[in-house]
């Protein structure tokens, strides 16, 4: 089973270490088999950031190469070679700096370097999403619609989630625990602190149009059954931060139905 550290303190407060966690649950009967680093896109997107291209001119000796200047957000403007048809001035766009390392969607990991591409120096390169791993476009470089200051790391903008998952060997007599909220009490009992659920906000508040009848035609066997109608559904992603914790599960998102 595996369970989620930034899951975990949703319930409860954790200033320890994912392994001193790990060592608590593992005396206390949960054994903790390993404890695994999650980034949801490989890299964490560091040294990768949101820059501007305030002017973009064709590069004097390749036809298809542009010379670009483009605002990081450091103060002084950094001039790069660009091989994207789509480039432009006034784009908001994702910009790989010197010294970072980029792990693409298919091959291996690259460290970005100044570099002279035809004779003209190059500080670094602007991304399609293949490039950073977001994706498998290689179409053109990506275009952001964002008001986000230039210099602002790509990881804010894409959501980039990092977190601990412990891997917990659970028996069969430990259903209890076969959640994060089930460890979560565990926690309590160790660390003597609170366990706090999320507020509740039921779906609806009162029911209209369509319903369903449900009989239960042996409340022995079942002392309880319910059902609910659910319309007006716009099937689509579910939201980054969902899609981001049932990765670091081992889960692949569908949609916000499933």
């Amino acid at each position: 089973m595996k369970i989620s550290i930034n899951r975990l303190k949703k319930y409860i407060s954790l200033t320890e270490s994912p392994e001193e966690i790990a060592v608590l649950l593992t005396r206390s009967g949960l054994e903790v088999e390993a404890v695994e680093e999650f980034v949801s896109v490989r890299g964490g997107l560091e040294g990768v950031v949101i820059g501007e291209v305030l002017t973009c001119e064709k590069h004097p000796d390749a036809d298809k190469l542009s010379l670009t200047t483009v605002d990081i957000g450091t103060g002084t403007l950094s001039q790069i070679v660009c091989g994207a048809p789509n480039v432009a001035s006034g784009q908001k766009v994702v910009v790989a700096t010197v010294g970072a390392k980029l792990y693409p969607s298919e091959g291996e990991p690259f460290e970005i370097k100044k570099a002279k591409i035809r004779g003209q120096a190059s500080e670094g390169m602007i991304c399609a999403e293949d490039e950073i791993g977001i994706g498998t476009s290689h179409a053109g470089i990506m275009i952001l619609n964002t008001d986000l200051p230039n210099g602002t790391p790509a990881s804010e903008y894409f959501e980039v989630s990092q977190d601990h998952v412990l891997e917990i060997g659970l028996t069969p007599n430990r259903a209890d625990a076969a959640s994060h909220l089930g460890v979560a009490r565990d926690l309590k009992a160790l660390l003597g602190r609170s366990v706090y659920l999320p507020e509740e906000n039921p779906l609806i508040s009162e029911i209209s149009g369509p319903t369903v009848t449900v009989e239960v035609k042996s409340p022995v066997d079942c002392p309880r059954y319910a059902g609910v109608v659910m319309t007006d559904l716009k099937v689509g992603p579910s939201p980054q931060w969902l899609q981001n914790f049932l990765r670091s599960l081992d889960l692949e998102p569908i949609n916000n139905i499933v």
